[in-house]
Formats: structure tokens, sequence, C-alpha cells
């Protein structure tokens, strides 16, 4: 029972809503209520920082949360990329890099462990970081931009759109290298 209850603590709690918000996220956009979708946007948000700052503060960080809190980031994005592409809201070219980049990381690291028996531990690197802020802000920009039409500034968000692929690409690219000098390394090892 203990071993369940420190895997259901308050930060885990917190991902698994913000994981929930998901779908209702999605089914604002499609009925037109941006409003109401970028004020689920931004508390998802909001609870990102929130289960993290718990779990650090209340020193219940657990194996479980480290996987699902950036699982629930990713599910965030993707998704808000896809249903705002599919939409005609941002460039397809871009919702595909960001797609791309994050089946290309995933099946990258499938495909080392089952080769090597090994998992390669993940850490942010600031291209990473910000890859996810310029990819947050895209989404931000563009749910502000629909939820109040008088409040646009096109230079801003085509500059935003431009560095997030840049970012994209740059950010896949060094987590490509880095898979590969992991593979090396393994390799030497007898």
């Amino acid at each position: 029972m203990q071993a369940v209850f420190s895997v259901l603590n308050l930060p885990n709690f917190i991902t698994f809503l913000r994981i929930g918000a998901i779908p209702i996220f999605l089914i604002l956009l499609t009925d037109e209520r941006y409003t109401e979708a970028l004020v689920v946007f931004i508390l998802a948000g909001i609870t990102d920082s929130l289960d993290g700052l718990i779990a650090r503060l209340m020193d219940s960080r657990t194996t479980l949360g480290a996987f699902i809190d950036p699982l629930a980031d990713k599910l965030l994005l993707l998704s808000s990329f896809v249903i705002l592409a599919f939409l005609g809201f941002i460039p397809r070219w871009l919702a595909v890099l960001v797609i791309s980049r994050d089946i290309i990381i995933l099946s990258g690291f499938i495909v080392l462990f089952f080769v090597t028996g090994h998992s390669i531990e993940v850490r942010p690197s600031f291209v990473g970081k910000a890859c996810t802020f310029f990819q947050l802000v895209t989404v931000i920009l563009t749910l502000v931009a629909l939820h109040n039409a008088n409040w646009t500034f096109p230079l801003l968000w085509y500059v935003t759109l431009a560095l997030a692929g840049a970012a994209t690409v740059i950010s896949g690219l060094q987590y490509l290298s880095r898979a590969l000098v992991w593979f090396n390394q393994q390799e030497d090892v007898p």
C-alpha cells in the first residue's frame, strides 16, 4: 500500500490532470471556443511548473513522475501542433517538423535500447529547452490571436515560427548526435 501511495502523490496527480486537460483543450479548439482553449492551455502550462515545484519542495519525486511529466508536455505540444495545423492556424511544415523530431527521437531511443540492452539517459539541453520554449510561444501566440483577432503581431508570430522551426531541427540533430556518441561508447565497452 505504501508503494501505491508514493506513486500517487500530489505532483503525479497534477501531471495526470494536465494529461486529462489535453482532450478538453482539443475539443474547445475544434468547437472554435478559442478563449476557453487558451485558458486551458495556460492552466496546463501552470500545472507543469507547479508539479515540479511541489515535487522538489516536498521531496516527492518518483520514477513515474520522471516519466509522465515530460510525456504530458510532449502530448500537449504535439496535439496542439497537430490540431492547429489541421485547422489551418499554423503552417503544416512546422507541425511536420515538430512531430517528426519527436517520433525520430523516440524511435531512436527504442532502437538503441533493443540493440544495446541499455537505456540512454536523456538530459534536456539548452537547445532542447529553447525548442520547447519557442514551440510553446508559437502555440500561445496563435491562441491569443484566435482569442482576439485585433491582437495580432504578424512579425512576432513569423519570427517565432522561424525560431521554433530552427530550434526543432537543431535540437533534433543534437539528440541524434548525442545518441550516436552514446552508441559508440557502448560498443567500446567490453
